[in-house]
């Protein structure tokens, strides 16, 4: 049986863990880092929450505060967004 790594939300990554991977949630994102949204993890529910508040795959977001149980605070141009860990895990994003 072959073993997984568990990355909990909030612990640190090296360089080496972001060149192995193309896309991590954004609960795993450190503050300051900008980011374009790669794809969803969700329902139609999800998706379409995320539309109506103007977030959509291929922006570019900055994250701005990270929380503990990965609750963020991100930027896309000058509107601010609160999204609690749930959201930021379903929410896939590549450094840019």
């Amino acid at each position: 049986m072959e073993s997984s790594r568990l990355i909990e939300p909030g612990s640190e990554r090296s360089s080496e863990d972001l060149s192995s991977q193309s896309a991590l949630p954004l609960a795993l994102a450190s503050e300051g880092e900008m980011l374009k949204i790669d794809s969803l993890r969700g329902g139609r529910g999800f998706h379409e929450k995320l539309v109506s508040m103007g977030l959509n795959v291929g922006d570019e977001i900055e994250v701005i505060q990270r929380r503990a149980g990965g609750t963020v605070v991100i930027a896309k141009g000058e509107n601010r967004y609160g999204l609690g860990g749930g959201m930021a895990q379903k929410i896939l994003v590549a450094i840019i």
